[in-house]
């Protein structure tokens, strides 16, 4: 049978398949591989005499996070709080990368609304082409929208803890109870909530994953940060592939740099571009050998 796994917990693997719902574990031949099944992972797997249920092979991935350990996202969902707290704009620029990478599509929605204009965050991201969708989590204003973007779809919703990422979870479930962290109104965060990974399925078809906040995403093993992959993962930079004065243009201080003379004529956004070098800045000071 074939089924995709929607639970994790202590390696025991809940798999959903069109015959029923099966809890299962995995062979020894992963460990010894040290491959581990992961949510999102679509699975051959059998039963035992006693009804238990094991997994014989996990099939190609299209895309693996590390952490927190997901395969086959369609989407990965930025949960962003206009203010209390305010967006860490390099840190989001930074996980936005991340899905660029590894083919995902990333989108962001930017919450607390009622508090403070989100205008002017969704015109940065919108500008460059990513989908930038707000929600005002007390009227529930804005939730139908996301819902309707990853109906069909594998999701994945992250965020800072306090940005109301459980608020808007559940928003869209609303027949499931998510706890919500309280903040910290000195430190400006709140404390983890979420304690798995755990893929909700969708009355139109797809499924949500709910994941730890931005603090447990794994970043500085993700090849992604090399120099010369960099570029690729800002979305805006390739319309102005092969158009600067010099091939290997590093788009940082090089003259005839098609991206710099976007950004001076605000095409591109100063806060993107910002983000950018600090990123590429990071990757120089970087050996290879620290990501063997």
């Amino acid at each position: 049978m074939t089924g995709i796994i929607t639970r994790s917990i202590g390696g025991l693997y809940t798999v959903e398949a069109s015959e029923g719902v099966y809890e299962c574990k995995a062979r020894g031949v992963f460990r010894k591989k040290n491959i581990s099944p992961v949510c999102g992972d679509r699975v051959e797997f059998s039963l035992e005499k006693d009804g238990s249920g094991v997994i014989d092979r996990i099939e190609e991935r299209r895309s693996l996070l590390i952490r927190p350990p997901l395969a086959n996202l369609d989407l990965l969902v930025f949960v962003a709080s206009t203010c209390e707290p305010q967006p860490n704009l390099l840190l989001l620029d930074k996980f936005i990368a991340i899905a660029e990478y590894k083919s995902i599509e990333p989108v962001v929605v930017f919450t607390k609304i009622d508090k403070q204009d989100p205008s002017e965050y969704l015109e940065i991201y919108q500008r460059v082409g990513i989908t930038a969708l707000s929600v005002d989590n007390v009227t529930g204003s804005g939730s139908e929208k996301v819902k309707e973007l990853i109906t069909g779809k594998l999701s994945a919703f992250t965020g800072n803890t306090g940005v109301g990422k459980s608020s808007l979870m559940r928003n869209i479930f609303p027949d499931r109870d998510f706890a919500t962290g309280e903040i910290s109104r000195k430190l400006g965060r709140g404390r983890h909530t979420t304690r798995h990974i755990e893929l909700f399925p969708l009355e139109g078809g797809g499924y949500v994953a709910d994941t730890p906040g931005f603090s447990s995403f794994e970043t500085n093993r993700y090849d992604i940060i090399f120099k010369d992959k960099l570029a690729d993962c800002f979305c805006e930079f390739r319309e102005y592939e092969g158009r600067c004065r010099f091939a290997d243009c590093r788009h940082i201080a090089e003259k005839g740099c098609a991206v710099r003379e976007a950004v001076a004529e605000g095409i591109i956004p100063v806060s993107r571009y910002d983000s950018y070098k600090v990123m590429f800045e990071e990757a120089s000071q970087l050996k290879e050998w620290e990501y063997k």
